[in-house]
């Protein structure tokens, strides 16, 4: 009896620790501004760039929940490179082979329209930025990073893509 006694114990405590632990899930691989040169130098590919500050709720919004969903997350780390940066921060960074403060930086991506959270995507490093202000949801994320990373923007409009893409998050 004791042994089934234990046995039991046993399981449910297992149970029960397995059921509490979560998995890791996968994250978006952000970089900053200068890892971001060397490997887009090694290997060039579109970029994302989160331009927040630390004082904005709808960016912290966007942190907890667009930038954790699966498939945002999934989609942006084979198609892209991920760059938070500070739009007030005074940091010195070197972008396209041009030094800025970092809230410089932020104002050339934004064409001085400083509304937070904004995502930029660019096609490439000496590519005009596509801002989009405001908070995002996965599915509104989704056309525009598909729009870039599959290489749509060379062939067509933004708005004829988006009428013929299919959204599946």
């Amino acid at each position: 009896m004791q042994k089934v006694a234990g046995i039991l114990f046993i399981s449910i405590f297992t149970i029960a620790v397995l059921s509490f632990s979560k998995a890791d899930k996968e994250k978006i691989n952000w970089v900053s501004v200068t890892e971001m040169n060397a490997l887009y130098s090694k290997n060039p590919k579109p970029i994302l760039l989160d331009v927040y500050t630390d004082w904005c709720g709808w960016c912290k919004e966007m942190d907890r929940t667009t930038y954790k969903n699966d498939k945002v997350v999934k989609y942006i780390n084979e198609h892209y490179y991920a760059v938070k940066l500070n739009a007030e921060s005074r940091e010195k960074v070197i972008f396209n082979n041009k030094q800025y403060a970092s809230y410089e930086l932020a104002q050339f991506l934004l064409f001085n329209r400083l509304e937070f959270p904004t995502t930029v995507f660019m096609a490439a490093i000496d590519a005009q930025p596509a801002p989009l202000a405001g908070y995002l949801r996965p599915k509104e994320m989704e056309a525009p990073l598909k729009f870039f990373g599959e290489g749509a923007h060379k062939t067509t409009t933004f708005v004829e893509f988006n009428k013929s893409m299919k959204g599946e998050w």
